[in-house]
């Protein structure tokens, strides 16, 4: 990133330390939507799960009652065929022919009682899934009424602030121009280390304001005069001293 001017040690320190101050404020913008965010995305594919739930069992039902209708079908072809062979065996010529029509009945009694059995397991079937799919209609239903609560109060509290981040948000581009790349990617790689996002800290009661490890007197000393950028022995923070708290960057 190009710069307009060649700052000091202590312009850039100032710079740093202000740039994190600005996306301090922007985490606490961040903090009041808490959890609500990641709620919402859990939500949706929540959601959308159970709807590619739903789909499959009433895809999965279509097809049983198709099976069901083809079995009842069957039952009345081979119905059909029994009146008919029924109808053969008064004009049979000898046993051969009378046995073989009895065993064509035969043979279509046995299509019937499969055909009832696939009807009975099919309906059992779809008992269990109508069941398991008005259990998962009415998953959906309360989940859906959830992620419109939670829609609300995230889009309540992102309009309260939305003027405010967007500010912050330009502030900290703004100030990111007067540091150079290096500190800047330093910065970042520093910040998305800790939980906390500090990447820059103070001095707070001869210690690092960061990880709260001493820092030794001649350190401090080093860290007053802003010479040079000067990182926590410990947490690898950039330390800056208490009193830049009081002072603009230029």
């Amino acid at each position: 990133m190009a710069k307009a001017k060649e700052l000091t040690v202590e312009d850039k320190l100032k710079a740093l330390y202000n740039y994190q101050k600005i996306h301090s404020k922007l985490d606490e913008i961040q903090i009041l939507k808490g959890e609500l965010p990641m709620e919402v995305s859990d939500l949706e594919d929540e959601i959308q799960g159970l709807e590619t739930r739903i789909e499959k069992l009433n895809k999965g039902i279509e097809e049983l009652e198709n099976n069901i209708s083809n079995h009842r079908n069957a039952i009345k072809d081979a119905e059909a065929l029994i009146a008919k062979y029924d109808q053969q065996l008064n004009n049979v010529k000898n046993n051969r022919e009378f046995d073989a029509l009895n065993k064509e009945i035969e043979l279509q009694k046995l299509e019937i009682q499969l055909a009832e059995k696939r009807i009975k397991e099919a309906e059992e079937e779809i008992e269990k899934k109508k069941a398991y799919l008005e259990e998962s209609n009415e998953a959906a239903k309360g989940k859906r009424e959830n992620l419109e609560e939670k829609k609300k109060e995230l889009e309540k509290i992102i309009k309260e602030n939305e003027k405010e981040e967007k500010k912050l948000e330009k502030e900290a581009d703004k100030q990111a121009k007067d540091i150079e790349d290096r500190l800047l990617n330093a910065f970042k790689k520093i910040r998305n280390t800790y939980s906390n996002n500090l990447a820059v800290v103070k001095i707070e009661r001869d210690s690092c304001g960061g990880c709260f490890a001493t820092i030794p007197p001649q350190r401090q000393v080093e860290i007053r005069q802003r010479k040079k950028v000067i990182v926590c022995e410990h947490c690898g923070r950039i330390l800056v001293d208490p009193a830049i708290d009081f002072e603009e960057a230029e």
